[in-house]
């Protein structure tokens, strides 16, 4: 009865979150057509998370734990356990920013459409691809719009909420821009919507804890490896007051 009952929600989780972009494409598609135009589809981009959610049974909420300054650019490194993540960011961050994604994200109809013009799809089988993806970034860092990047590099943690080891990319643009990072904090994502093959939602709470900003004023490209290992403990420690079981585990995957 468990399963079937999943099904039948996640059947309406899932009618209403492409039903609700079907609905909202056109005004997207008309959006994307001019680059000055990107900032109302990024807020249209919001809209539709803030539409799902509640009508999903899904109540988000955020705690800040420092005040965000309206003038700053930001990269902000979450950690990733599930597809829901990236619904989520929209409705937790007001700011106007791009993430950087995978390459086949482009590749979905419709969607991809969106994601291509709006966001920065990277392959990460291509060192210029990576190359590439930095300096873009780098340059909508300048130029007021932030970055947000999952920093494992995907849905990597085979025993979630452990996090897989960070990657350097985030944190390179960062210096490289001198703009601080931003941790966030989703502990319960993967409860959700776990990443298990199987795509079935579970009613629960969403909750996004974004943590105090790190500043990289001053920093140099030797500041990176302590930069990452900083991040990485800003997280970690937040999960484990959600999980005190994993206490002493959650750090394995970053010595591997």
């Amino acid at each position: 009865m468990e399963f079937f009952l999943r099904r039948l929600y996640s059947f309406w989780c899932y009618f209403w979150f492409l039903g609700l972009f079907m609905i909202l494409f056109p005004f997207f598609f008309l959006f994307l057509q001019r680059p000055q135009w990107y900032r109302a589809a990024h807020y249209l981009n919001r809209l539709w998370g803030h539409l799902f959610f509640p009508v999903s049974f899904l109540p988000v909420t955020t705690e800040f734990r420092s005040r965000l300054e309206e003038d700053q650019t930001y990269v902000f490194c979450a950690n990733h356990t599930s597809y829901l993540d990236i619904a989520a960011m929209g409705v937790v961050l007001r700011k106007y920013y791009a993430f950087i994604g995978k390459a086949s994200i482009a590749r979905v109809p419709l969607f991809g459409y969106m994601f291509r013009r709006l966001h920065i799809p990277v392959n990460r089988q291509s060192r210029s691809s990576g190359f590439e993806v930095v300096q873009r970034a780098i340059h909508m860092l300048h130029h007021g719009r932030s970055i947000v990047i999952f920093p494992e590099g995907g849905i990597k943690s085979k025993h979630p909420p452990r996090l897989a080891p960070f990657k350097d990319g985030a944190f390179r643009m960062a210096i490289q821009a001198q703009v601080p990072i931003v941790p966030i904090t989703f502990p319960w994502n993967w409860l959700i919507l776990p990443d298990d093959g199987k795509l079935l939602f579970r009613r629960h709470s969403v909750k996004a804890v974004v943590h105090e900003p790190i500043p990289t004023a001053g920093m140099t490209m030797d500041d990176v490896d302590s930069l990452r290992k900083r991040t990485f403990e800003v997280i970690e420690s937040e999960l484990q007051r959600y999980f005190p079981q994993e206490a002493g585990q959650l750090a394995v995957s970053e010595k591997r």
